[in-house]
């Protein structure tokens, strides 16, 4: 039986593939680039192996991002009285951003002025989700 990702660790794995996508860059690029397969940038990217301190530093810079914003909004292992942790965005959240599909419909999204026009869209998406059946978050 294996163990389950550290929740940190798949939040900054998540965060490199959203950045990574963002670029247009392929994880075999990203890679090439640290001198390493492909294979072990997926499992970095699924929290499955641990990212180093140094490695963390390389990633950022190749990604053109500050290491801080590998770690922003994601689990800080500190809990509030109430049991949640402090300014943790949903899971949901950072697992849509770090797809091609959640990239692309938020950039587009973002590029709509009409705030009328975001409302409609945003309620067709619902009314269509809807019909999926319940959420299964």
């Amino acid at each position: 039986m294996s163990k389950a990702p550290n929740p940190v660790d798949k939040y900054v794995g998540s965060r490199v593939r959203m950045r990574r996508i963002m670029l247009g860059m392929s994880q075999e690029k990203l890679g090439e680039a640290l001198g390493l397969t492909f294979q072990q940038i997926q499992k970095y990217e699924k929290g499955t192996n641990r990212v180093g301190a140094s490695r963390i530093q390389q990633i950022a810079e190749i990604l053109q991002v500050p290491v801080s914003f590998l770690f922003e909004g994601g689990p800080s292992g500190t809990t509030s009285p109430d049991g949640f942790s402090e300014g943790a965005s949903p899971s949901y959240v950072s697992d849509f951003l770090a797809t091609s599909e959640g990239l692309a419909l938020t950039k587009a999204f973002t590029r709509i002025t009409d705030s009328k026009l975001r409302r409609s869209i945003v309620d067709l998406v619902e009314q269509i989700a809807a019909r999926e059946g319940p959420d299964k978050r």
